[in-house]
C-alpha cells in the first residue's frame, strides 16, 4: 500500500529492544533496524501506514512501541486501526480465508459483510494482537485481520486476500498488480513443494499438519 498509493514518510522509530543487526537495502546501503510510519490522504480517506523490520524481542518493548505508535497516531487523529497479521495453519491452501477479531460487537457483526471468518477463541501474539488492545482502552476502535497460511513460504496470495479485505473495508483503491504476479509466484512455490513432498512419499504424519498457531 505505501508503494503503490506513494505514501509521504513522517517519521522512523528505532529501539534498542529490535534484533542488533543492520539491514541492507537494495542500493546497497545499511541502515539500523526501524519502524517507520507512512501518511496518505485521499477522498474520503487519511490513512497512517506503518511497516518495520522486526517487532521488539522482549514484551516490556513491545507494550512500550504500541503506545508510543498509538501516542502518535491519537495526535493526528486515528479513530480506527487495524492491523495485518498471518493465521498459521500449517497446511498449503489454494484460496486462503481471512480471519478477524475486533475491540467490539459491532465492528465483529459486520465481518460477515466482507467475507472475514470469525476468530472465537485462541490469542493474537506481539504487536498485531497489542496494537488492537491497547487501541481499545483508548477509546479508539480496534481490527485484527489475519490470512490463512501454511507459514512455510513468504505467502502473497494471503497477503493478497488480507490487503483485498482491508481495501473493501476502508473503501480505497490499490493497484493490485505486483501483488497478484507476487501470488501467482507464491502458488509455483508451493506446487513445486508440495511435487517433491509427494516424490518423496512422505507419510501422512511427516506433511504440514494444521497448528492453529496466530501470529
Amino acid at each position: 500500500m505505501i508503494q503503490e498509493l506513494h505514501a509521504t514518510h513522517l517519521v522512523d522509530i528505532y529501539s534498542s529492544s529490535f534484533p542488533p543487526q543492520v539491514m541492507i537495502r537494495t542500493d546497497g546501503t545499511a541502515d539500523l533496524m526501524k519502524n517507520s510510519i507512512f501518511w496518505w490522504q485521499g477522498q474520503g480517506a487519511s490513512l497512517l501506514l506503518l511497516t518495520g523490520d522486526s517487532q521488539p524481542a522482549n514484551p516490556d518493548s513491545e507494550y512500550a512501541l504500541a503506545e508510543q505508535i498509538l501516542d502518535f497516531s491519537s495526535g493526528l487523529g486515528t479513530k480506527e486501526v487495524f492491523t495485518l497479521a498471518a493465521y498459521i495453519t500449517g497446511v498449503f491452501v489454494d484460496k486462503p480465508r481471512v480471519f478477524g477479531t475486533a475491540s467490539d460487537a459491532a465492528l465483529v457483526n459486520n465481518f460477515a459483510t466482507y467475507g472475514i471468518s470469525l476468530m472465537d477463541s485462541g490469542s493474537i501474539t506481539g504487536m498485531n494482537g497489542l496494537v488492537i488492545g491497547i487501541a481499545k482502552l483508548r477509546g479508539m476502535k480496534g481490527t485484527c485481520l489475519l490470512g490463512e497460511t501454511s507459514g512455510y513460504v513468504v505467502d502473497a496470495k494471503a497477503s493478497k486476500a488480507v490487503l483485498e479485505t482491508l481495501l473493501s473495508m476502508i473503501n480505497v483503491k490499490v493497484d493490485m498488480a505486483n501483488l497478484e504476479k507476487r501470488a501467482k509466484d507464491t502458488e509455483m512455490l508451493i506446487q513445486t513443494i508440495e511435487q517433491q513432498m509427494a516424490g518423496k512419499g512422505l507419510p501422512q504424519e511427516q506433511k504440514p499438519r494444521n497448528t492453529g498457531y496466530i501470529s
